[in-house]
């Protein structure tokens, strides 16, 4: 199928068409760095071919190298067939605009700290939730995976060195990769290990987490594209909420007093607030989630622990 596509499919217009088409007839599932079947053909073929992925329109009409077309068709196939992300079958996922290594040792990064991350809420301005990011000299990552989060934070935080923990040894090999290519080797420290275990009475301006957070419900009913993923790095348990419980739980022994930590937790607002009632959460929007990643500042931590 890929070598005909391949013979009969001349420009990239002609090979975003047809992944579209192949995509939909599929009924493949999108959720890794992308939402719908055009985003996804439009991130595979350009990425495969070294183009700028928010520029398609400039080349959409431009005739392909044979040897071009036989690897945009083989991608394609590859992606309806083995129903792999995209990001896996081109080693490549984007956060926030920055290129990241990945393969089946970590899940696609999508976090939306990511995005925060450069918001005013982070950058020093009035009223948001860092006074001067050039002050914050101590970071932490819990369940680093990829590292990306760890690397944009040693990017919005140019003074802070960065701790990044997993208890996946395959995971911070990538995560390694990354953090080498990043140029902030000499800021970032990978620590391997189940959460704060690691790190021993290590205080921090901030604490960052993507931990996993998919309840079994749902872990029980993942599509294909999911199952290519580490299954350490999506369970949290029977509600989804086991590993941030545990965070809160301990995150104020790690806390200065001036800081906070940002956590996301999915779309299980209501469980959390119930459990910590009275807990002044607060909930981090933005363009693409409502009510996913809180706040808490360390003053609100120390004495956490779950109400029930």
């Amino acid at each position: 199928m890929s070598s005909h596509s391949a013979s009969e499919l001349f420009t990239l217009r002609d090979f975003f068409r047809y992944a579209i088409s192949r995509f939909s007839e599929a009924e493949l599932v999108f959720g890794h760095g992308t939402t719908n079947a055009l985003d996804e053909a439009a991130f595979l073929i350009l990425e495969a071919l070294h183009l700028p992925i928010d520029q398609l329109e400039p080349f959409l009409d431009a005739r392909l190298l044979i040897s071009e077309r036989q690897r945009l068709a083989d991608l394609i196939e590859a992606r309806v067939k083995t129903r792999k992300p995209a990001s896996y079958l081109l080693n490549k996922a984007y956060v926030g605009g920055v290129p990241f290594y990945v393969d089946e040792r970590v899940i696609v990064p999508r976090s939306f700290i990511g995005e925060l991350l450069r918001t005013e809420l982070f950058n020093g301005t009035e009223g948001g939730l860092i006074e001067d990011p050039f002050a914050v000299t101590r970071v932490l990552d819990l369940c680093t995976g990829s590292g990306c989060l760890a690397i944009l934070a040693a990017r919005a935080f140019p003074n802070a060195q960065i701790d990044a923990v997993d208890l996946s040894p395959q995971a911070l090999e990538v995560a390694r990769r990354n953090v080498d290519d990043s140029g902030f080797e000499d800021r970032i420290q990978l620590f391997e290990g189940d959460l704060f275990r690691p790190l021993g009475r290590t205080m921090y301006d901030l604490i960052i987490t993507n931990p996993p957070y998919v309840d079994a419900g749902v872990m029980a009913d993942l599509p294909p594209e999911y199952r290519h993923e580490p299954e350490m790095a999506l369970a949290g348990g029977d509600d989804g909420l086991d590993i941030v419980r545990r965070i809160l739980n301990i995150a104020g022994q790690h806390l200065t007093a001036d800081g906070g930590i940002i956590c996301e937790i999915g779309e299980d607002r209501d469980v959390l607030e119930n459990d910590y009632a009275g807990v002044p959460f607060l909930w981090l929007d933005t363009q693409d989630s409502s009510g996913e990643v809180f706040w808490l500042p360390a003053e609100a931590l120390p004495k956490l622990r779950v109400a029930k």
